[in-house]
């Protein structure tokens, strides 16, 4: 099983993000893709979940409307998009494959907010 993210990206306040995380190793849509993302000094914080399968979303409070997951199972990659990007959205993001428990993460993926 593997989970490969996407590079890591700079991008001005105000802008927008997208970030890949491409499955391999298992059947795609047997498993829930979460987002989670870790602040510089912070812990680990949740931002929701996909099902590949049939594309239903959760959203941790906080980024509701501001966050969008997205999978294709064309290619087994599953997305988040981030928008309206601010200084606080410096982080780590990483995606992580779930059923039950959290049991595989993508390597992670450095978005820097900055002008």
């Amino acid at each position: 099983v593997q989970l490969v993210q996407s590079g890591a990206e700079l991008r001005d306040p105000g802008a927008s993000v997208k970030v890949s995380c491409k499955a391999s190793g298992y059947n795609f849509t047997s498993y829930y893709i979460n987002w989670v993302r870790q602040a510089p000094g912070q812990g680990l914080e949740w931002m929701g979940r996909i099902d590949p399968e049939d594309g239903g979303t959760q959203y941790a409070q906080k980024f509701q409307g501001r966050v969008t997951f997205t999978a294709d199972t064309s290619t087994n990659t599953s997305y988040v998009d981030v928008s309206s990007l601010r200084a606080g959205d410096t982080a780590v993001y990483y995606c992580v494959r779930s059923r039950g428990v959290y049991d595989y993460w993508g390597q992670g993926t450095q978005v820097t907010v900055s002008s």
